[in-house]
């Protein structure tokens, strides 16, 4: 993958976590995560 690639891949995941955060608890428990599992929801880990 080269960098710009992965560049906009990255960004693109950190705006997934932005709207996670912006959600409230209410609505991430419907879906099934919490706020501390946000960023390993988006990112796999």
């Amino acid at each position: 993958m080269k960098i710009r690639q992965k560049i906009m891949e990255y960004a693109k995941l950190r705006r997934a976590v932005r709207e996670l955060n912006a959600l409230d608890d209410h609505v991430l428990s419907d879906i099934g995560i919490s706020r501390s599992q946000i960023q390993a929801a988006v990112f796999g880990r």
